[in-house]
C-alpha cells in the first residue's frame, strides 16, 4: 500500500550523503570547532571524560550554552592551547 515518487529516494539519499560528508567523524570520535577561524578537529570521545577537557566543556557551556554557532561543539580557546591539551591527553 502506498505510492512511489520516482527519483525522490535518490535525491534524498544524495542530500544525506553530501551533508554527512561535512559532519561525519569516525566511530568513537567527535568533531569540535576551535579558535577564531573555527578550525575543525576530530578527537576521541574518551577525551570527554578527562578533567582537563571537561574544563574546556565548562567554558564552552558558559560562552555558548547549548547553541553552538557551527552546529557542532565549539571550544572557546586558541588552536595552540587546544592542540597542547589534546597532545597531553593523547600521551596518557
Amino acid at each position: 500500500m502506498g505510492f512511489r515518487l520516482p527519483g525522490i529516494r535518490k535525491t534524498l539519499s544524495a542530500r544525506n550523503q553530501a551533508s554527512s560528508k561535512v559532519v561525519d567523524a569516525p566511530k568513537g570520535y567527535l568533531a569540535v570547532y576551535v579558535g577564531e577561524n573555527m578550525k575543525r578537529f576530530v578527537i576521541p570521545v574518551s577525551h570527554l571524560n578527562q578533567p582537563l577537557f571537561q574544563d574546556l566543556l565548562c567554558q564552552a557551556e558558559e560562552e555558548f550554552g547549548y547553541d553552538h554557532p557551527m552546529g557542532g561543539l565549539t571550544i572557546p580557546c586558541s588552536e595552540d592551547v587546544f592542540q597542547h591539551i589534546t597532545s597531553c591527553l593523547n600521551a596518557q
